[in-house]
């Protein structure tokens, strides 16, 4: 039977189960990452596993996002991680170095493998050929201790490019087009398979753009073919020798089909404050902005930095506009400079900042308070770029870069000039020998902890009477970024749960810490369409979790996020009939009677409203492997009880 290219990686790597689309599934992992915003849990993870030395063929750990070493900290943080490495055996990338995706792309994907981080946009290395997924950081410590990756097997979407991209048109076109498509919860559970002869316009980091941002539709994972664009981007990091051809079997189908024809596309920009809220450019033109920010994992390519440089020669920027440049790599920084277009930009008076994910993740360069923000970042959930009301915008380089000139939001076709002309060199700077690779003998390493990093709480069963208020209730789309935001503030305590429960849902309810404090006891919240959506930091499941949250109801669940809440003991339930969302009052007392032995029974579960003394069904989408976890109160309860009791 013909294979698709999504369901020929699995296969390759199917440990259990089938390709039955729904059915559980665990797969090999080849490779991990993690980044310090994830990884220094998973650190703690490993040591609370016990664990020796990587089971994966490759793991590394990269500092990209909390740069700003405004005190201890962060620098604390970043020797904790590379002792770890060194204890551990992962590579290390130091801070500056460059952000993890196209880090890990230029030095480490490789067709064909598997790849599971510690970061929601993982999903980028689906650009190689590879199965690339995001996940919370538990499994990825699970991962890397080499236990097989649990999911659902995903359905498959084809995607069929057709045609070739006009000028000033570029690949974070295609991907808006996506989101205009499939919405933010339009892929969830789903696999998008990228195919046609319009691929062949397309270069490996073109398809890093799009892969990239499939996580903002929920996909699993994104996934393109190994082919000569492929091929091209391994020479040019000097690793012509990891190429292999990956691609569908001829007269493969898929489970869902969708056709986009590149020639039509032009110019789109996402209003806030959602990913998908996609419009032409020319339907918001005029609008005066603020700041244009070049950068992050969602454009992080050398031609992304050197067309926005070759758009301003010569020019003038607006006076009000702040034209911040991030760069993604070390190396990206370098041939920027060698080429002349870092001088470029420095000329026109943008800002250059470090390499890492900066304003991305909010830190730093958050924009003036309800000015508008263009940006090339992956998100744009209310808040998230360190302003409490944020107006951002996403879009290509070119609108960033057009718009910064005029001092208005600017369909970059109305510039007076030809489209900028653009070609990868043959070769970049190895950036390989920037990265700290593993001991080649394992050493004793004694773990750097400076005074935040605390130990990971212990957790305890779920009760067999679960009753408590709701103290939250929530509406659709609710970010993790809502749930337990980043930023400068926030990020430098990722290793000191107690202290960063604090900000949990501040966004929401700026009380919601107090009251939870002060009730001391288990409580349950709600929420509506797509809880959870967006990074997969574990902070909001463990946060949340620390605070006495034991049960999240809502009408449909991200993936990562769910599998976060399970993983530390918190039960995700689902409303049968969705209009029961409106009978839930915040504060109200709720009840769940043996909700371990109920789920085992069947997967309906009964929930009393004590004030009123009303009953609602909701459902459970729990696999036998998720609820084991659930019963043993936590992925780590569960390793502990089975494996290291027994002296495993």
């Amino acid at each position: 039977m013909a294979m698709n290219l999504a369901q020929k990686l699995i296969k390759s790597h199917l440990v259990s189960g089938s390709l039955e689309p729904g059915t559980p599934i665990e797969i090999k992992i080849d490779q991990t990452l993690a980044q310090d915003g994830t990884g220094t849990l998973v650190m703690l993870e490993l040591e609370s596993l016990g664990l020796s030395q990587i089971k994966t063929e490759l793991s590394a750990q990269y500092v990209d996002h909390n740069l700003l070493q405004t005190d201890f900290k962060n620098a604390d943080d970043h020797l904790f991680l590379q002792s770890a490495c060194r204890k551990f055996g992962l590579w290390f990338s130091r801070p500056g170095n460059g952000v993890s995706h196209p880090v890990h792309m230029a030095c480490f994907d490789i067709p064909g493998k598997t790849l599971l981080g510690a970061d929601s946009h993982t999903c980028a290395a689906g650009s190689m050929g590879m199965l690339a997924i995001g996940a919370g950081g538990l499994q990825v410590a699970m991962a890397i201790a080499g236990v097989p990756f649990a999911l659902k097997m995903p359905k498959v979407l084809g995607v069929r490019l057709e045609g070739k991209l006009p000028p000033w048109v570029s690949a974070k076109d295609i991907i808006l087009e996506m989101l205009r498509r499939q919405t933010v919860k339009g892929c969830v559970n789903k696999i998008v398979e990228y195919h046609g002869p319009g691929l062949a316009h397309l270069t490996a980091m073109d398809r890093h753009v799009i892969a990239n941002m499939g996580q903002e539709m929920g996909t699993t994972a994104s996934v393109f073919p190994a082919d000569e664009a492929v091929k091209a981007f391994l020479k040019q990091q000097h690793r012509k020798g990891d190429y292999v051809e990956m691609k569908a079997d001829e007269g493969a189908s898929y489970d869902e089909e969708d056709t986009i024809n590149l020639s039509d596309l032009e110019p789109l920009i996402a209003c806030p404050s959602s990913p998908d809220n996609v419009v032409t450019v020319r339907e918001v033109a005029g609008r005066p902005i603020y700041q244009s920010y070049i950068g992050s994992s969602a454009n992080p390519g050398l031609r992304d930095f050197a067309i926005a440089a070759r758009i301003v020669a010569g020019r003038r920027l607006a006076d009000e506009v702040s034209f911040d440049i991030n760069p993604t790599s070390r190396q990206l920084l370098e041939e920027l400079s060698r080429s002349g277009d870092l001088t470029k930009l420095l000329e026109v008076g943008a800002r250059l900042h470090q390499t890492g994910c900066g304003g991305c993740i909010g830190m730093g360069q958050a924009p003036a308070t309800g000015r508008i923000s263009l940006r090339t970042v992956p998100r744009n959930f209310p808040g998230r770029s360190g302003t409490a009301d944020d107006q951002v915008y996403l879009c290509s380089p070119e609108t960033a870069t057009a718009s910064a000139l005029k001092g208005v939001i600017t369909d970059p076709r109305d510039l007076d000039m030809d489209y900028p002309s653009f070609n990868e060199p043959e070769y970049l700077p190895d950036i390989r020998p920037l990265l700290q690779p593993p001991q080649e003998i394992p050493v004793a390493v004694e773990l750097i902890k400076g005074p935040n990093i605390k130990p990971l709480p212990n957790f305890d069963k779920l009760p067999n009477v679960l009753t408590g208020p709701l103290l939250l209730k929530a509406g659709d789309n609710v970010s993790t970024d809502e749930i337990l935001p980043a930023g400068a503030e926030i990020l430098p305590l990722r290793s000191n749960i107690p202290a960063i429960s604090r900000y949990t849902f501040s966004r929401i309810d700026e009380n919601f810490y107090q009251r939870a404090m002060k009730l001391n006891g288990d409580c349950f919240v709600v929420g509506g369409e797509n809880y959870g959506q967006g990074s997969s930091r574990e902070h909001a499941a463990v946060a949340s979790r620390f605070l006495g949250v034991r049960c999240i109801i809502a009408k449909s669940m991200a993936r990562i996020h769910r599998r976060n809440l399970i993983n530390f003991g918190v039960l995700p339930l689902l409303f049968e009939n969705l209009e029961d969302y409106a009978r839930l009052e915040q504060d109200s007392i709720l009840e769940i009677d043996k909700p371990i032995a109920q789920l085992k029974s069947n997967n309906s579960i009964e929930l009393l409203i004590k004030s009123s003394g009303e009953s609602i069904n909701l459902r459970s989408d729990l696999s036998a492997d998720e609820l084991e976890v659930l019963e043993a109160g936590g992925m780590i309860n569960q390793v502990r009880e089975k494996y290291l009791s027994n002296g495993k």
